[in-house]
């Protein structure tokens, strides 16, 4: 495969990723899946939580199309797939897991328009006490703060206290 369709289908996948993110975050892990989900609404206890495992379960169709890609003959474009598969798991790693939850140490502060909404709404998303009731499922793309707090209001979702971002 030529590399400029290649770039256009890994960009691709981590923009379409993020579709497939919001849906199975607000339809499977605040579902079916909240017994995994839960875990991390919740105050975590060691370095782990249970939902941890969604990382592993979303990185199989990766490894797969990695793997039939590179070296099993399959179609080459599966592996600049799997590829933009594992590109949006590190950039939802980054995002989620060390800046919004401080799960490894650091000092950054986000001072951007884009970061401060990222967090803000991600923030949101956790002032509710259950699975029901929250908003903002997606992570690369959030709506504004104020917006959210009034789709809160509208749902009768109970914010914590100190929960409700700057």
């Amino acid at each position: 495969m030529n590399l400029w369709p290649g770039i256009l289908l890994f960009v691709g996948t981590i923009v379409a990723m993020e579709g497939f993110a919001y849906a199975a975050h607000r339809w499977v892990m605040h579902g079916p899946g909240w017994f995994l989900h839960k875990s991390h609404h919740i105050p975590r206890a060691g370095a782990f939580e249970l939902n941890d495992l969604y990382a592993v379960i979303f990185a199989i169709p990766s490894i797969v199309l990695l793997l039939g890609g590179v070296q099993l003959g399959w179609w080459p474009g599966f592996a600049w797939i799997g590829a933009g598969i594992a590109a949006y798991g590190a950039i939802y790693f980054g995002f989620h897991d060390v800046i919004v939850h401080k799960r490894l140490a650091h000092r950054y502060i986000p001072r951007g328009a884009y970061m401060k909404r990222i967090v803000q709404a991600h923030r949101l998303h956790h002032a509710v006490e259950s699975k029901h009731g929250t908003v903002s499922f997606g992570f690369l793309w959030a709506p504004r703060a104020e917006l959210l707090k009034r789709q809160l209001k509208a749902r009768g979702g109970r914010i914590r206290a100190g929960a409700e971002p700057d």
